[in-house]
């Protein structure tokens, strides 16, 4: 199978398996969720082929769904998928993305657009679409479905600690236009609800701040040490150095110490999204 159309189209069809058995059951995207520890959005999104169905996922929806080997016989496929899936990644972005997904901390500076993990499918499309130079269809569609992946590592249990600090105008850009940019501050909402998850907000009235430079990332691999990612204008830099790791990290406190509380943010989404 080739790393678009291939896995994709395994993938589609695993959904609507996964649908017609779920309908057949009786049961809701979100009682369905929560025999199997995931949230309706990503089961809405494995039926419908965009997110990868995992393994696990597969293995007790056999037996809840009474499914007669029907999604057993397919966990090999899908693992065999999923390790093809980790090249797809440009080589730069290997080493962060496999140490992302099994990361038990990540923290997570926005400057000009929402996090890649915390965006919706049509957000993430409008994102990729009006990139320069053009991108084409498949390219645009394969991104999404890679991008919308990797925020499984949500609904991984141990749950991983996730902080976000988002500059005002990430909130204020309607990015994709007037419906997709109110599904999108939903989904802050919505994922700002988790447990294991903080989102803050840095007033644009803020007069001082000790970051005018790239949007970051701070992530603690699973028996790491803490590491940190940059990007700008296409060059994209993993961070090893512990000092300046620190460095960065140091900025990130006093951001968040700066930054609306949790509670505070959620009604500055929830007053913003009733102005459109």
């Amino acid at each position: 199978m080739s790393d678009t159309n291939g896995t994709s189209g395994l993938f589609i069809v695993i959904g609507k398996q996964l649908k017609i058995l779920r309908e057949r059951k009786g049961l809701t995207q979100k009682e369905f969720g929560a025999l199997v520890n995931y949230g309706p959005d990503a089961i809405s999104a494995m039926e419908r082929g965009v997110r990868t169905p995992q393994p696990d996922l597969l293995e007790k929806a056999e037996e809840l769904l009474d499914a007669g080997g029907l999604l057993r016989e397919v966990v090999p496929e899908v693992r065999e998928e999923m390790s093809k899936a980790r090249t797809r990644h440009p080589e730069w972005y290997r080493n962060y993305a496999g140490m992302e997904a099994e990361a038990v901390e990540l923290h997570h500076y926005c400057n000009h657009a929402v996090h890649g993990l915390l965006q919706t499918e049509d957000y993430a499309r409008a994102v990729f679409a009006k990139r320069r130079p053009f991108l084409d269809e498949e390219t645009i569609e394969k991104r999404v479905a890679d991008r919308l992946s990797r925020q499984l590592l949500f609904e991984r249990r141990p749950a991983p600690i996730v902080s976000y600090v988002l500059e005002e105008v990430v909130l204020d850009r309607p990015i994709g236009g007037r419906r997709v940019h109110m599904n999108q501050l939903r989904r802050l909402l919505h994922v700002g609800q988790m447990q294991n998850i903080e989102i803050q907000v840095m007033p644009t009235a803020t007069e001082e701040h000790p970051n005018l430079d790239s949007a970051f990332n701070l992530l603690t691999p699973k028996g790491h040490g803490q590491v940190a990612y940059t990007e700008a204008q296409g060059h994209p830099r993993l961070i090893l150095d512990p000092e300046e790791v620190r460095k960065i990290a140091d900025r990130y406190g006093i951001m968040r110490a700066m930054a609306l509380s949790p509670a505070e943010t959620r009604k500055l989404i929830e007053s913003k999204l009733e102005e459109l």
